[in-house]
């Protein structure tokens, strides 16, 4: 029988990627403050995702889950929340009508803010000191103060993550999303761009058919489907002092919810199936991801397939896999034919962006957009060779224009990434590069469609 669970109960276990709080009682305090705060999402939202994620499960349906590597106090302007939304939208839109069903919209968004790390200390020059964590732990700049982890900024990170959700539902249910809108998406550094042409034309048939539609009697007036769309948000349950804290019992079901975002996932460096991190989201009832990478083999997946969803719940469980490129083939099959032999329901997504970093030559931290590409099509045709769905895709982007990844069809090199270089963490896709990926998703989408003898749309086989 399983251990008895409560949201404490994973500070029995040990754990790895915590901040080192100089002042715990300090800590204390705010984690308390925070628990008498009001939820970020409701439990009925996280069911609601719940059950989109099991209609994916069942293959009738794609997840897009994207977002900032690691949110920043700094960046956060509501210009930046809308262009990230646009660009959100596009991608949505053009896989919707290559699969023809449900794309299920998940963003890295208003709760990342913790970033795991490889090593606890940095070092420039002859200078070492602890590593950034994320603007909820400490800062960026490298100087001793800013490097202390700091409690209070969890404060901060919680009235953002709060702002940030008022807008965001602010545009996704308050006609933003109305798809007579299709047009007015698309960002205006990409109005050159050859991803962009190809979005125009789709989003002019999508216009002829609402026109159509319009004249039949349809409406966005009285379609909500058509004016509104459900976006939900996402994060690394990294800071498990902050998750437990924003921690309530649902009072409908009696279950309990982690309230700082419908979707959680577990990183690849936490993921030890008697560590804290484990312990913590398998009492959860939010869709829990799990990050898998090369280490993990068959048998210890199963393990954490049966800790987090002992009940088999389809859209539970989502197995984010990140292998890089020219790796999937060693790795995925092994995990897919186990997850089967169980007949485990799961959601398969790709994570085509955290295999396939690199040092450019430049010295910036990049990952090269032709590598990211054939991940994801490696993803793709194993899961064909398979039978199994190829479910979704988890990346990390920006509506910004910035050079972070290089290649794309802009051609972005390594002289170009100190051009408009700012991430806090990892590199992230621009715009274009977003929309060029979700173009190859939906190619790959409308094939598989085509080969389980499904009609295709004529605005995706154009």
């Amino acid at each position: 029988m399983a251990e008895k669970w409560s949201p404490s109960s994973w500070r029995s276990k040990p754990f790895v990627q915590l901040p080192d709080y100089p002042d715990p009682e300090l800590l204390s305090q705010i984690e308390a403050q925070i628990a008498g705060f009001p939820p970020l999402v409701f439990a009925g939202e996280a069911r609601k995702l719940t059950r989109q994620l099991a209609r994916v499960c069942e293959g009738d349906g794609f997840l897009l889950q994207g977002g900032d590597c690691a949110e920043s106090f700094a960046e956060h302007r509501a210009d930046n929340i809308r262009d990230f939304f646009r660009v959100f939208l596009q991608m949505a839109v053009v896989l919707t009508y290559a699969a023809a069903s449900p794309v299920v919209k998940v963003g890295r968004i208003a709760g990342q803010f913790a970033k795991p790390r490889s090593s606890d200390i940095e070092k420039q020059g002859e200078r070492t000191l602890p590593s950034y964590r994320g603007d909820i732990v400490n800062s960026i700049e490298f100087e001793d103060a800013a490097r202390i982890p700091d409690p209070q900024r969890q404060l901060k990170a919680y009235r953002q993550a709060a702002a940030t959700l008022n807008l965001l539902r602010a545009f996704a249910q308050g006609g933003y999303a109305n798809l007579e809108h299709v047009h007015q998406w698309t960002l205006g550094f990409l109005n050159d761009s050859p991803a962009s042409a190809r979005y125009q034309a789709l989003a002019d048939r999508i216009t002829e058919t609402l026109a159509f539609m319009r004249a039949c009697g349809i409406n966005p007036d009285n379609t909500p489907q058509l004016n509104t769309t459900d976006f939900f948000t996402s994060h690394e349950a990294l800071l498990l002092g902050y998750e437990q804290a924003l921690t309530r019992v649902d009072s409908t079901s009696g279950d309990w919810y982690d309230t700082s975002g419908h979707m959680l996932w577990i990183g690849d460096r936490t993921r030890q199936p008697d560590h804290a991190h484990i312990e913590f989201c398998r009492g959860v009832k939010n869709p829990i991801g799990l990050k898998c990478g090369p280490s993990i083999s068959p048998d210890g997946l199963l393990e954490l397939v049966n800790i987090l969803n002992p009940a088999n719940e389809a859209g539970r469980l989502t197995l984010i896999c990140r292998f890089g490129a020219g790796k999937a083939g060693e790795h995925l099959p092994k995990l897919i034919r186990a997850v089967k032999r169980e007949g485990a329901k799961v959601v398969w997504s790709c994570d085509p962006m955290h295999g396939n970093t690199i040092k450019a030559s430049s010295g910036f931290k990049t990952r090269p957009f032709d590598l990211v590409l054939r991940e994801v099509e490696e993803f793709f045709d194993i899961h064909r060779a398979e039978g199994t769905h190829a479910g979704g895709i988890h990346v990390e982007m920006t509506g910004q224009n910035v050079t972070e990844c290089t290649g794309g069809a802009t051609a972005i090199s390594d002289a170009d990434l100190s051009d408009r270089y700012h991430t806090h963490c990892d590199p992230r896709l621009n715009g274009d590069q977003a929309l060029e990926l979700a173009f190859l998703i939906a190619e790959r989408l409308k094939k598989e469609r085509e080969e389980r003898g499904l009609p295709i749309p004529a605005a995706a086989s154009a």
